[in-house]
């Protein structure tokens, strides 16, 4: 199953957590806002913005763009290190979801939204990303063919209480291929 926008307006993933998961600490829409308005005020000033997928953000960003790029983030690497109790997996058998890591690098897409449409698109996407801090917003510089572009990146939390870690390959493996929940199976993410 895809996230849409207008799932991710109508706060679904907040819901699916306090649901699920009623001691799980979500941020509130002012914590959201103010995530935002943080982050955006250390980029570019009232230019268009860019957001760096490397995971179902790929694949399924559900936000307006208006334009699209491959790119590679270099000093961040994506891994299977974040436990999901609920989407992609279960309480009984939570899945992973990929997180950005310091080191290495990370190819990905960049996608551009327009200066008018910022604050409302962003809100969906700090909606989907930012609901329990387990990420971190970061600009980070994204090499494309057209050039290099400011981004923003949601990084992993390395604090926060479902980090994973390194896990094993076999681990990882494991976790993936058999963990399901509401929002489908976390092999279909991978494969994705």
């Amino acid at each position: 199953m895809n996230l849409t926008r207008e799932q991710l307006r109508d706060d679904a993933i907040r819901r699916m957590i306090l649901q699920g998961s009623p001691s799980t600490y979500v941020l509130s829409d002012a914590e959201l806002a103010a995530s935002r308005h943080e982050t955006l005020a250390a980029g570019p000033p009232g230019a268009d913005v860019w957001v760096f997928g490397y995971g179902s953000l790929i694949w399924n960003p559900a936000f307006h763009f208006v334009e699209q790029r491959v790119g590679t983030v270099y000093g961040y690497h994506r891994r299977f290190c974040l436990w999901v109790p609920l989407g992609r997996g279960s309480p009984d058998a939570p899945g992973l979801m990929l997180g950005l890591e310091p080191g290495g690098s990370c190819r990905g897409m960049a996608f551009r939204i327009a200066r008018e449409a910022v604050e409302v698109e962003l809100d969906i996407v700090w909606r989907r990303e930012m609901v329990t801090y387990a990420y971190r917003p970061r600009w980070v510089r994204v090499r494309t063919a057209s050039g290099i572009v400011a981004a923003i990146a949601f990084t992993i939390n390395r604090r926060h209480e479902r980090y994973a870690g390194r896990l094993a390959d076999a681990e990882v493996v494991r976790v993936v291929a058999t963990a399901r929940g509401a929002l489908g199976r976390s092999s279909d993410y991978l494969f994705s």
